[in-house]
C-alpha cells in the first residue's frame, strides 16, 4: 500500500507561502505501492525535488529486449499559494486520471451494513435496512463482509468468493431484486488480494501466497497476501469475482486491502527484487480486466481506510474510502490533509454512529453530516433501524441538502479556509469554476468564555459581484466577504457545525 501515514504527494513552497500567496511546487505519484520522495539542498543553494519508486527491496534486471516502464508523476507549480497546487491536482486527477461512467456522475448516497450488523446479518435484516434507507432517501445498500462461503468472523473464508445462500435465505439475485424493488441500488464488499489459512483456496494452493520458504508465513488480521504477480492467481480471482457479479444487478463494489506485505517472496520469481513491483502490475492488470468487463459498476478503493489513497488506484476506482476513523472531528484533519493532493469527488466520507466506536466521542449528527459532505462520496455507517425519529429527520434533510450541493462539491474549486490543527474553527469552501455558486462549511472546535467573534473569510468569489446566502436571503458584496468575511453565530457550541450556500446575484 502507498501508506496511511505518508501518501505519495508532496508540496514544496516558500517559507512565507500561504494558501493564497507565494510560490509552491507539487508532485503526486501515479502509483499504489512503495515510493520515495526527496527534497535536498546543495552547496549552490539550489533545491532538488524528486519522487519515484522506492529502491528498498527493489531491483529489476532486464534481459535484452525487455523494458521497465516507471510510473508517472503529476507535477504542478503555483505562484499564487498552496491552494492552487491543490486545485491543479484536483482538476487533473478528476478529469485526466479518473475515467469511466462514474467520473462525472453524482455518486449514490449509500448505507453500508458493516457498522449496522458487522458479520451478524441475514437477507431479511438487509432488506429491512434497505426499506428504512429508502424511506430516508438513501439510494444504495452495500452488503459488507460476511456474505460469502463460511465467513462469520475474521478467521476464515477469504479467497472463497461463493455466495452463502443459506445465510442470505436465497440466491444473491433474489436478494438484490428485493432491494431494487424498494428503489435502492445494491453493492458488495470484497477483499480479493487476501486469503485465509482456513479456506478452500489456501488448502488447494498454499503456494499461491507471498511467503518465505522454510518459514511460517506472517499473518496479519489472520490473513495472508495472495501473489498477484502470478497470472494463474489473477485468473482464479477474476473467474470467482465474475461468477458473483454476473449473478445479480450489482452496481457498486468496495475493494478492500487490510494488511501490509511482510513476506516479500514469490515462488514464481527468479529475482525477488521484482516482487513488489510485479505485484502492483498484477493488481492493475486484474482491475483493468474487471472495470472493462463491468463499466457500469462503481468501484471504490479501500485499504484499512485510506492506506492506498493515491492517483494509481484512482485510475481504476473514482473514489476511495478516506479512513476507517469516522469520528467527525478526527475526519476534519484527515480530509484536510487529503485535500492537498486529491479532489473531494474521490473522498468517501460517511456519517457514523455516536458515541464513536473508535474514540468514544459524541458529536451532533448535524456536524457529522456537514463533515461527511466534505467528500464527494457521501453515505452512512450505522444501524438505521435503531435511530430515533429525530435522527431520521436529520438524515432526510442531510440527503436533500447533499443533493443540492453535490455538483459544487464534485466539480468546484476547493479552498481550505482554516486549519483544524491550528485554528479554533475548521472552515472550507467550494466554488463553481464560473464563480456563480459557493458552499462554505465550518465546525467550531474551541469555545472560550468572552472570546472574540469567529469570522470565516471566503475566497474565489467574483470581485465586484454580490452574493445571496440562500437560507437567510441576505445579500453580501463579494469584496466585503473576501476581505472581512462573516461571523459565525455566537451561540455555536463546541463541535457544532454550520453550512452556508451562496449564489451570485447577477444584474
Amino acid at each position: 500500500m502507498s501508506s496511511n501515514q505518508y501518501r505519495p504527494v508532496l508540496v514544496l513552497c516558500d517559507h512565507t507561502a500561504t494558501e493564497s500567496t507565494g510560490r509552491a511546487w507539487g508532485m503526486n505519484f501515479v502509483y499504489s505501492g512503495g515510493f520515495e520522495a526527496q527534497v535536498t539542498g546543495e552547496q549552490f543553494d539550489q533545491t532538488r525535488f524528486q519522487m519515484g519508486l522506492s529502491d528498498d527491496r527493489f531491483s529489476y534486471p532486464l534481459e535484452p529486449g525487455e523494458e521497465l516502464v516507471a510510473p508517472e508523476v503529476i507535477m504542478t507549480y503555483s505562484d499564487a499559494g498552496i491552494e492552487r497546487v491543490s486545485q491543479n491536482f484536483h482538476r487533473c486527477i478528476r478529469t485526466r486520471v479518473c475515467r469511466g461512467m462514474w467520473r462525472d456522475m453524482p455518486r449514490p448516497v449509500l448505507i453500508n451494513s458493516w457498522e449496522a450488523f458487522y458479520f451478524d446479518f441475514t437477507g431479511e435484516s438487509l432488506v429491512k435496512l434497505a426499506e428504512k434507507a429508502s424511506k430516508l432517501g438513501i439510494e444504495m445498500l452495500v452488503m459488507d463482509d460476511g456474505w460469502f462461503s463460511t465467513r462469520r468472523d475474521d478467521l476464515r473464508a477469504l479467497g472463497d468468493w461463493t455466495v452463502n445462500e443459506g445465510k442470505l435465505g436465497g440466491t444473491l439475485a433474489e436478494l438484490v431484486e428485493r432491494v431494487n424493488a424498494l428503489g435502492v441500488k445494491f453493492g458488495l464488499w470484497v477483499e480479493p488480494e487476501m486469503v485465509s489459512e482456513d479456506s478452500e483456496l489456501y488448502r488447494e494452493h498454499p503456494d499461491w501466497v507471498l511467503a518465505v520458504p522454510g518459514k511460517g508465513p506472517v499473518l496479519g488480521r489472520d490473513q495472508l497476501v495472495l501473489d498477484l504477480s502470478r497470472p494463474e492467481v489473477r485468473e482464479n480471482l477474476f473467474a470467482q469475482l465474475c461468477a458473483v457479479l454476473d449473478q445479480a444487478n450489482i452496481e457498486y463494489v468496495k475493494w478492500d486491502y487490510n494488511r501490509s506485505i511482510v513476506d516479500t517472496y514469490s515462488r514464481a520469481s527468479n529475482d525477488q527484487g521484482k516482487v513488489l513491483y510485479d505485484y502492483m502490475l498484477g493488481l492493475y492488470d486484474l482491475l483493468e480486466r474487471l472495470v472493462a468487463r463491468y463499466p457500469k459498476i462503481l468501484f471504490e478503493g479501500c485499504s484499512a481506510g485510506g492506506g492506498r489513497f493515491d492517483a494509481g488506484m484512482l485510475y481504476y476506482m473514482p473514489q476511495i474510502w478516506t479512513s476507517d476513523n469516522t469520528d467527525a472531528i478526527n475526519r476534519l484533519t484527515i480530509q484536510y490533509g487529503t485535500s492537498f493532493g486529491f479532489p473531494a469527488s474521490a473522498m468517501g466520507a460517511h456519517v457514523s454512529a455516536c458515541p464513536n466506536e473508535i474514540n468514544g466521542r459524541d458529536v451532533p449528527i448535524s456536524t457529522r453530516g456537514i463533515a461527511a459532505m466534505q467528500g464527494g462520496a457521501f453515505g452512512y455507517e450505522l444501524d438505521l433501524l435503531e435511530l430515533p425519529e429525530r435522527a431520521c429527520e436529520h438524515i432526510r434533510e442531510q440527503v436533500r441538502r447533499y443533493h443540492e450541493i453535490e455538483s459544487i462539491v464534485r466539480e468546484g474549486l476547493f479552498f481550505r479556509l482554516s486549519s483544524p490543527k491550528q485554528d479554533p474553527v475548521c472552515a472550507w469552501e467550494y466554488v463553481t469554476e464560473d464563480g456563480a455558486r459557493a458552499v462554505v462549511s465550518a465546525v467550531r472546535l474551541e469555545v472560550e468564555g468572552y472570546g472574540v467573534a469567529n469570522y470565516v473569510v471566503p475566497r474565489g468569489l467574483t470581485p465586484g459581484a454580490r452574493y445571496r446566502e440562500l437560507d437567510s436571503g441576505v445579500v453580501y458584496p463579494a469584496d466585503a466577504l473576501m476581505d472581512m468575511g462573516f461571523p459565525l453565530p455566537v451561540t455555536l457550541e463546541a463541535n457544532a457545525a454550520v453550512m452556508y450556500r451562496f449564489e451570485r446575484v447577477d444584474g
